[in-house]
């Protein structure tokens, strides 16, 4: 307060009785800070605004204390990956390459030479000759010196051997068999009256210990075992026509180059043959066409070539042979029999059959 107050401003009392030193001289005072003097309920009111506003902060920081916050979702770049184009090889596409056509060889023509012995020498045919060279159809126009191109051979699988069989097998491969059944009331005798055929074998074939036989029972009736004559007939009846005999040996395409060695054909048999009965054997060179033919008869199932039909030259030559059954039915004015054809012919066979030829002599390309 100042010094000149009445009344005090804190607890109101009245300070005009207070004595003072009027005789003393005023005390000198240096400057001082000024002074804020505020009354008693002014000092309230700020009190409590302060305590309000201090109220209010206090609010707000505790709401802000209690808010949860949330985060902020950062987004994460994630890198895409580019596939790589990765080229592909082509599969190479397999081409067909062409296989070397073989060689013709160069041949000198000597003298005496034939394409039949050129041929065999080189193992070809005589038509690949003749087509190769431009030659004529009979391959007659050779000429000492003459160049010939002959053809590689061309390369044939082996032919597994054919297994050879015994004579009582082949025989009985070639018999000619029928299945019967036993009908009611027939007896053996019957059966075999009926086939003309003995009892005897009937039941040899199909195992019979008796001569009994049951209906419905099944035989086997070998037609290749009949008798020559049907029964007590003075007549005979002349069998049906016989089936083509089977060629044995020698194998198709068979070589024979030693001039002593013979040639032996066989067949299998196609049963018992009647008196009159035999196997026609034909032969045929055909070498230079068909003029050289060798016809014979016989009732064996081989026939030897004679060396006299063999080829006088010493060229390889090529024959044809095949076999059929043959029926006399007469004979000639000279006596000679007159042969019919009582069956089948077989297949054709082809062999080869040289001279004196011999590797020695070979001509050499």
């Amino acid at each position: 307060m100042s010094e000149d107050a009445t009344r005090c401003l804190v607890c109101g009392s009245d300070l005009s009785g207070t004595e003072k030193s009027k005789g003393k001289a005023k005390a000198v005072q240096g400057s001082r800070m000024p002074q804020i003097t505020l009354s008693l309920p002014i000092a309230l009111i700020m009190l409590a605004l302060f305590l309000g506003i201090g109220a209010v902060l206090v609010y707000f920081a505790l709401q802000e204390t209690g808010r949860v916050v949330e985060p902020t979702i950062t987004p994460t770049i994630t890198s895409t990956v580019t596939p790589t184009v990765t080229s592909t090889p082509e599969t190479p596409v397999p081409t067909d390459t062409p296989l070397p056509t073989a060689t013709p060889a160069t041949y000198t023509v000597a003298a005496g030479d034939t394409c039949a012995g050129i041929a065999f020498t080189f193992g070809v045919s005589i038509q690949s000759i003749v087509l190769l060279n431009n030659l004529p159809a009979d391959c007659n126009t050779l000429v000492e010196g003459q160049q010939l191109l002959i053809p590689q051979p061309t390369a044939t699988p082996t032919s597994l051997p054919t297994a050879t069989l015994s004579a009582a097998d082949a025989t009985d491969q070639a018999c000619e068999k029928v299945d019967y059944v036993v009908q009611e009331n027939d007896t053996l005798s019957s059966i075999a009256n009926a086939y003309n055929v003995p009892m005897a074998v009937i039941q040899e074939y199909n195992g019979l210990s008796s001569e009994t036989v049951l209906f419905g029972m099944n035989l086997t009736i070998p037609l290749c075992e009949r008798f020559p004559t049907p029964g007590p007939t003075p007549t005979a009846t002349l069998p049906p026509p016989y089936n083509a005999p089977s060629l044995l040996l020698p194998a198709d395409g068979a070589r024979f180059n030693q001039a002593g060695e013979t040639v032996t054909l066989q067949w299998a048999s196609i049963g018992t043959l009647l008196e009159n009965e035999a196997y026609e054997i034909t032969v045929v060179d055909f070498t230079d066409g068909d003029s050289r033919r060798l016809v014979d008869y016989v009732t064996d199932t081989k026939f030897i070539i004679p060396a006299s039909f063999r080829s006088a030259d010493d060229i390889p030559h090529l024959y044809r042979w095949f076999v059929m059954t043959s029926r006399q039915t007469g004979t000639d004015e000279n006596g000679n029999p007159i042969w019919d054809s009582a069956g089948m012919a077989s297949d054709r066979r082809v062999f080869m059959w040289s001279g004196s030829l011999s590797p020695a002599t070979t001509p050499t390309p």
